[in-house]
């Protein structure tokens, strides 16, 4: 793709700094939280997921971030390790900050919740000297995650790795990722979002994010209209989800392409925009055009809302291949160009 130059000598595809966390799914679902008796233990956290999703896909993996000095920290590495992800930027806590926790709460197909201990929070002392120039220098992409710009001193630990992003050419990803219970206000939300966003060439985010990304700045309501402020920024692809609607992906020069989500029977409504983040992802570094990136990205997000787990269901690419073959021969082709501005 043209609108997006990655460095091809580069020894990973993508780097990734946000939160590693532990994910506990009710096995008795369909209940509320308060009745629900019987957990899964799984991998969580949004960055760390799409990191598993990408890895699952085959691509050169690292994670930026700090864990507990404890079993769950071991958990954390050792998982990403069998992945095949590298963790020489993952570092160990030291006044005690325990992994985040959080219980999920499968009501109904289409109702979810999650319930989150986040109380000093380990990824969230990741301090700016935990950040080394050689390891940004030495991917093609990095991702931010949103919730990593909520409190210091993960806040400046994430600012100077897009300054050392920029300094070395290395194409900056921002996913907004609004959580939140991690955040003082709206305004201080809007004010580091917003910093974040101005020197990224990819950002994803819900309109509901993109809303309070740009509330400070003017932006005005339209996708479009948002989209052309942040490229007018240094932005290449802003990515803007509706939910059941599909998302729409804006590209520098102008294009704009729309995705519908796959027809799937839900499991739970969480977990999808983990999977299309992935895969999206994979499909830009694979080349791709926006419109193939767009249905690997929405066919991932199905296969996800379909099952129990987060990052232990990632699917690989036969799998998403396989299920957008038969999804079309079922239903027809998926995709649509948007050719109206929202």
């Amino acid at each position: 793709m043209s609108m997006l130059q990655f460095d091809e000598s580069r020894n990973l595809d993508m780097i990734l700094l946000g939160r590693a966390a532990i994910d506990f799914n009710p096995i008795d679902y369909y209940k509320p939280l308060s009745e629900s008796t019987t957990f899964k233990k799984y991998l969580g956290g949004s960055p760390a997921n799409i990191a598993v999703g990408l890895a699952r896909l085959k691509k050169k993996v690292g994670f930026i971030t700090a864990v507990s000095d404890d079993q769950f920290g071991d958990f954390v590495t050792k998982y990403f390790e069998k992945e095949g992800i590298d963790t020489s930027n993952i570092v160990r806590c030291k006044n005690g900050e325990k992994l985040g926790l959080t219980f999920t709460e499968i009501l109904s197909e289409t109702k979810s919740s999650i319930l989150m201990y986040r109380n000093q929070a380990a990824d969230l002392s990741l301090s700016p000297g935990d950040i080394r120039e050689e390891s940004i220098a030495g991917a093609k992409a990095i991702l931010i995650s949103g919730t990593a710009l909520s409190q210091s001193p993960s806040r400046e630990a994430a600012l100077k790795a897009i300054s050392l992003a920029k300094k070395n050419n290395t194409v900056i990803i921002f996913d907004i990722d609004f959580r939140p219970y991690s955040w003082n206000s709206e305004d201080e939300t809007s004010v580091y979002y917003a910093i974040a966003a101005a020197e990224s060439d990819i950002i994803l985010g819900s309109r509901e994010e993109f809303d309070l990304t740009g509330q400070l700045k003017g932006v005005g309501c339209s996708d479009r209209e948002t989209a052309s402020f942040w490229q007018s920024k240094g932005a290449k692809i802003v990515v803007i989800k509706h939910g059941k609607e599909g998302s729409t992906a804006y590209t520098k020069d102008g294009n704009a392409y729309h995705v519908k989500p796959f027809p799937v029977k839900l499991l739970k409504s969480f977990g999808g925009g983990d999977g299309y983040a992935s895969a999206f992802l994979f499909g830009l570094l694979q080349g791709w055009d926006i419109m193939q990136c767009l249905e690997f990205g929405s066919a991932s997000a199905a296969l996800l809302v379909a099952s129990h787990a987060c990052s232990e269901d990632m699917p690989d690419e036969e799998t998403i291949r396989s299920f957008i073959k038969k999804s079309k021969e079922s239903y027809g082709d998926a995709c649509i160009r948007l050719d109206e501005e929202r």
